[in-house]
């Protein structure tokens, strides 16, 4: 066993930058940073939009609401590694190229926003009706409701699911290396699987456990930072 590990170690893709480990690994943390920041950039006001237009009184809204949704619904439930490969023309019209980890995003994106839309439209069914109740009263506007109540009351919440979001995003970005996005999937395909190095795929499912740990224990701290229940009790 630790004969096994000794050669293991002596794995140049160890030790080397260029097309090694650790460069895979930061290529894998920027497809993920970058695509949770488009996702929420856009995710969250789909999230709000849902919300706010459901059980709207006006035909035309609820039409809108019910055409985005199923929308939602289709990309959601679409298998990523056929959405990125059916993406290829469109990545390779916004970035100029098919693979790689910018032409990856493309397609983490679009799976990525319509998974969190729905999340976050969950976490606002979950405030009570009656805070939002009683500012409307007030006199507050829908805008006024919307980021005094409902974004501050949701928030633990929302910060829960773009941890979960987070993480199905790294997932993704696994799989997109069977189409040469780049990072860790990637490398376990080519090298690990194709090439026929065990060391490397272990290695690399080592290190996406420790990337998703570390986001879900980061992301747990965050939601109990903010959820003024949890500080009341």
């Amino acid at each position: 066993m630790i004969e096994t590990l000794q050669e293991w170690a002596q794995n140049p893709l160890f030790h080397r930058w260029e097309g090694g480990l650790w460069q895979n690994t930061v290529t894998t943390l920027y497809m993920t940073g970058v695509t949770m920041g488009l996702t929420v950039l856009l995710g969250l006001p789909l999230g709000i939009a849902l919300f706010e237009t459901d059980g709207s009184t006006s035909p035309m809204v609820r039409t809108i609401n019910q055409v985005v949704g199923f929308v939602v619904n289709v990309l959601r439930s679409f298998p990523f590694f056929i959405l990125i490969i059916a993406l290829i023309p469109v990545t390779a019209a916004i970035t100029g190229r098919s693979t790689g980890p910018n032409a990856a995003m493309v397609a983490l994106t679009i799976a990525a926003v319509p998974f969190a839309a729905r999340l976050f439209e969950l976490n606002l069914r979950e405030i009570p009706a009656g805070k939002v109740e009683a500012v409307a009263m007030m006199g507050a506007s829908r805008w006024q409701i919307i980021r005094q109540v409902l974004i501050p009351e949701a928030l633990p919440g929302i910060i829960g699911s773009i941890t979960t979001t987070t993480i199905a995003v790294i997932g993704y970005t696994a799989m997109a290396g069977s189409v040469n996005s780049g990072g860790l999937g990637q490398l376990a395909y080519n090298r690990g699987y194709t090439g026929y190095q065990t060391e490397i795929i272990v290695a690399t499912v080592i290190l996406l456990v420790i990337i998703v740990i570390a986001v879900q224990v980061i992301g747990s701290r965050l939601a109990r930072a903010v959820d003024h229940r949890a500080r009341a009790s």
